[in-house]
């Protein structure tokens, strides 16, 4: 940019730029590099990315090894032919490969967080290229002890955050919580002093929406006897647990829950089996029917039911994997004979599916805006 140009109008300009080019533009000039990773840029630089992208992982057969791509997710006519490959660091490609029991506990303000089984964690950037790992302490695994990983970005300090929740089955402690920051690299309790009752059992995945760790758990509900479904919040800013109840349909339900993020909406699936129809009563023959529950402005049992995912008894299977910002389900859909797996959109008022060019197995899909986080 011109001299001529004051450097806060610079500023503004670059503020508004991806971030390939200002990765570029960190070697242009000393000026440039210190503003580019000031904190106060990176934090005004997430605020001002509109654009989203689709994270996509697969195997494209059982024994390659991992790829991703990127997908911008817009309503243009190149969706989805626009795939960029991403590049993998090598820090994660050693996690992956020599831990192939790998989950991911989610992504956040564009970092994805991997765990593996060597009681490691991975926090990666693929804007950037680049991934920190972060060791876990007193991960036991011996069916005694029960320990859950969560996820994400604090939305006041723009600092990554991994939460530790841990019990003794045995001996059914409280649950002990540390929170680990990327700023301080170190573990810490968490700041709030507000313990989950020892009766929770955690139950599925964890989604991050607003600054809050959502977590599907189960627990007495109600005072009634036996347990139901519950979802237990984390605050990342404030470090407080908070319940979020559901409709009683969800809590007392004998159907699998899983959540999802929809734009910037915590999304409840359920996943149930159902008898085919009323001439097939008591004959055993059931098809896989997911429903779609939002959550309305984060209040308790406000649940709105968006739509459903029937599928008729062809032999095919599905599993959802996101969500688009147009609304449209991402499955992984096993077709036969052969049960390959491909990723496709399921449109919720057409009921029409698009498959997207991708073919491989243990694909996830993650929703994610650039960022220079990590830098």
């Amino acid at each position: 940019m011109s001299d001529n140009i004051p450097f806060e109008i610079q500023e503004i300009i670059m503020n508004k730029l991806p971030v390939e080019p200002l990765i570029r533009f960190r070697t242009v000039c000393k000026a440039w590099k210190s503003l580019i990773d000031s904190s106060d840029f990176i934090r005004n630089h997430i605020t001002q990315q509109n654009q989203q992208h689709l994270l996509v992982g697969y195997h494209e057969a059982l024994h390659l090894p991992l790829k991703y791509v990127s997908i911008p997710d817009d309503d243009t006519a190149t969706f989805p032919h626009h795939k960029v490959p991403v590049t993998i660091p090598q820090l994660v490609v050693n996690s992956i490969n020599h831990h192939p029991y790998y989950t991911r506990i989610d992504s956040s303000h564009g970092l994805l967080c991997l765990f593996g089984t060597n009681n490691k964690a991975v926090i990666w950037n693929p804007s950037i290229r680049k991934a920190v790992d972060v060791v876990l302490p007193h991960m036991v695994d011996d069916g005694i002890h029960e320990n859950v990983l969560g996820f994400g970005v604090c939305p006041e300090t723009i600092d990554p955050k991994i939460i530790k929740i841990g019990t003794n089955m045995k001996d059914l402690i409280p649950w002990q919580v540390e929170v680990f920051t990327l700023s301080a690299r170190v573990w810490r309790s968490a700041y709030s002093g507000n313990l989950l009752s020892k009766s929770v059992r955690f139950s599925g995945n964890q989604v991050v929406v607003g600054g809050v760790v959502y977590f599907i758990v189960s627990d007495r509900v109600d005072g009634r006897d036996g347990c139901g479904n519950l979802i237990i919040s984390f605050d990342l800013t404030s470090e407080e647990f908070g319940e979020v109840k559901l409709p009683d349909s969800l809590t007392y339900t004998r159907c699998n829950l899983s959540m999802r993020k929809l734009r910037e909406s915590l999304v409840v699936i359920e996943d149930c089996l159902e008898e085919l129809g009323p001439e097939e009563v008591g004959r055993g023959y059931y098809k896989r029917v997911y429903h779609i529950w939002r959550m309305e402005d984060g209040v308790s049992k406000l649940f709105e039911k968006l739509f459903s995912i029937d599928y008729s008894p062809d032999g095919s299977d599905v599993d959802i994997r996101g969500f688009r910002k147009t609304g449209e389900a991402l499955l992984e859909w096993l077709v036969p004979p052969d049960f390959d797996s491909t990723l496709a959109a399921y449109e919720p008022y057409s009921k029409a599916i698009t498959t997207l060019g991708i073919n491989g197995s243990f694909i996830s899909v993650y929703s994610f805006q650039e960022t220079l986080l990590l830098l």
